[in-house]
């Protein structure tokens, strides 16, 4: 089994594009987060105002964004293999840091796998 590390057959070197991998799912409720991650999908931000105001993107751009909670893990076992759960759920608004995730692509919409240490903050409103 040889896998594909960018590096091409003529050349024998390795590229400096990292290689884009996607997958297919006809719908996000087909993808189920394993131990402690959480999948959530960023709020997008109003482009335009109620009065027909377009924002710039730097004023649409939080440092923090805000995302909702689609699915969560069952939760990863500590080192006596008790299973400690994640500390969201289904629905929940929480706080990302402004980097990381693993991003997935459902046609147009776009969805994160973040692990449950790397959400900032559950929002309770």
């Amino acid at each position: 089994m040889s896998r594909n590390l960018g590096m091409s057959k003529a050349e024998g070197k390795i590229s400096k594009k990292p290689l884009k991998m996607s997958a297919t799912f006809k719908s996000i409720r087909s993808l189920q987060p394993l131990l402690d991650r959480v999948l959530v999908q960023r709020f997008k931000a109003e482009t335009k105002t109620a009065t027909g105001i377009f924002l710039p993107s730097s004023a649409t751009q939080s440092p923090l964004p805000e995302a909702t909670v689609i699915a969560v893990g069952p939760g990863a076992p500590n080192k006596e293999g008790v299973v400690n759960p994640v500390s969201v759920k289904v629905g929940d608004r929480v706080l990302l840091p402004g980097w990381g995730g693993s991003p997935i692509k459902v046609g147009e919409e776009e969805y994160h796998l973040f692990k449950d240490a790397e959400i900032l903050a559950k929002i309770n409103e």
